[in-house]
């Protein structure tokens, strides 16, 4: 099987080589990290023959993205207590996070799922556990891993309603795949369930909880944020509607929404989080068409008064903390089919919040706030109606606010329990001489 494996995808690479190559050079995309992904260990990261000389465990950490980086950022602090900690990522978006959060020295690209790359990376930095992130099933990773003796878990684990449906259907193969690893530990009880139709061995599988509710916002933006908020009240901008995470086609109707809301407070503010910095021009231009007035976060001047229209953050890393600032935000991804995005960040500062009718990204987390009451909900032509009805009822506003940021503290602790269960494998495979 896995011979097979190698095979075909030695040759989609061949075949879509083409592809990558134009992305890299009229995009930059990919191009990051490139001989990483091939198997080149960098000297920062390369004992090799070295008696390593930090006598701690060494845990390999892989996170494919931003989302993943920030879920397990609360996980890599607690492992470092007792453990050297590497972090791979697959995106540069996720690698960048992860270096400014966790500090470069130990941040590296994961490699392709090619034996050559792996087993370079597995003798460089030679790991007690490996820890993947979410749905992270590389056949190839995963059984020489395993050849070595090392212990396997895979946190934060979640199956979308999108792949499951594909997942089932080679349930045979994913069986095998998933065969070698030690500890499967879910984001929900339907996650667990999932994951053990699809193959995975349910002796191992545990529901642990969403590492996502223990995330907090980033302290590094906390000035900016401050300095914000004093300039929108000295301009006496409000109310504040922040809509983060926004994809394409969304921004229209966002727009037509905070029309609406202008009609009848011509002071308030739209502050547009696109989720993408390659559309950041893109909808620059979407918002002049509209007619309103823009202010750029990378051109904002001293003097420019904010208010009565829309602040394009077009900034990496800054949304999470600029949630706060917020009298509502809409969380985006949800109003076209492209399955949502995190709710709880402002969920963290008890922001009322509104999503659309497609969340399934985030089914377990959104339902759980639906049925508490923590998160309104409307469609493309409802948007503008919720948003004037939430912001000319401040009790109904308020109530909203709270009761999503108590669903999000009564979830937490899933990080403790994931380190726990990584700690606990790492004593077993210390006591049974299984480490190398």
């Amino acid at each position: 099987m896995f011979l097979l494996y190698s095979s075909l995808l030695a040759v989609a690479f061949l075949l879509t080589s083409p592809w990558w190559l134009v992305q890299m050079l009229r995009r930059g995309k990919y191009r990051a990290g490139l001989f990483e992904r091939l198997g080149r260990i960098p000297a920062r990261l390369a004992p090799n023959r070295a008696p390593r000389t930090d006598a701690r465990p060494l845990i390999w950490v892989h996170a494919v993205s931003v989302g993943e980086v920030l879920a397990v950022s609360g996980l890599v602090s607690r492992l470092q207590e007792n453990a050297r900690v590497v972090l791979s990522t697959t995106t540069q978006t996720g690698h960048n996070l992860a270096c400014e959060r966790l500090g470069e020295a130990n941040i590296f690209y994961f490699p392709l799922d090619f034996t050559f790359a792996i087993r370079r990376w597995l003798d460089a930095l030679r790991p007690d556990m490996v820890v993947l992130a979410e749905t992270e099933f590389w056949p190839n990773f995963i059984r020489l891993v395993h050849a070595r003796g090392v212990p396997i878990v895979v946190g934060n684990a979640r199956i979308s309603d999108r792949s499951y449906p594909r997942y089932r259907r080679f349930r045979g193969l994913l069986a095998k795949a998933l065969a070698p690893i030690d500890r499967f530990v879910t984001q929900s009880d339907e996650d667990a369930r999932r994951l053990i139709d699809i193959g995975a061995p349910a002796g191992r599988v545990i529901a642990g909880g969403n590492l996502k509710f223990d995330v907090t916002p980033p302290v590094e933006h906390v000035a900016f944020v401050d300095a914000l908020r004093e300039r929108l009240k000295q301009a006496g901008a409000g109310p504040i509607i922040v809509a983060g995470s926004t994809v394409r086609d969304e921004e229209g109707p966002v727009l037509l929404a905070f029309y609406k809301v202008l009609g009848k407070m011509n002071n308030a503010l739209l502050v547009l989080a696109p989720r993408h910095k390659e559309r950041f021009e893109e909808v620059a231009r979407v918002v002049a068409e509209s007619g309103l007035t823009q202010w750029r976060r990378s051109q904002l001047g001293e003097n420019e008064k904010l208010n009565g229209g829309v602040l394009l953050l077009d900034s990496i890393g800054e949304l999470a903390a600029i949630y706060a600032l917020g009298d509502l935000a809409f969380v985006g991804g949800s109003l076209v089919p492209r399955g949502g995005h995190n709710i709880l960040e402002p969920a963290h500062f008890g922001i009322p919040t509104i999503v659309g009718p497609y969340t399934e990204n985030f089914r377990d987390i959104v339902t759980l706030f639906k049925r508490e009451g923590g998160v309104a909900t409307a469609g493309e032509r409802e948007l503008g109606d919720v948003m004037l009805r939430l912001l000319r009822n401040s009790s109904e506003r308020r109530a909203l606010g709270a009761r999503g940021q108590k669903v999000l503290q009564s979830q937490r602790g899933a990080t403790e329990r994931l380190a726990q269960t990584i700690e606990g494998l790492l004593a077993r495979a210390d006591a049974s001489e299984v480490r190398r």
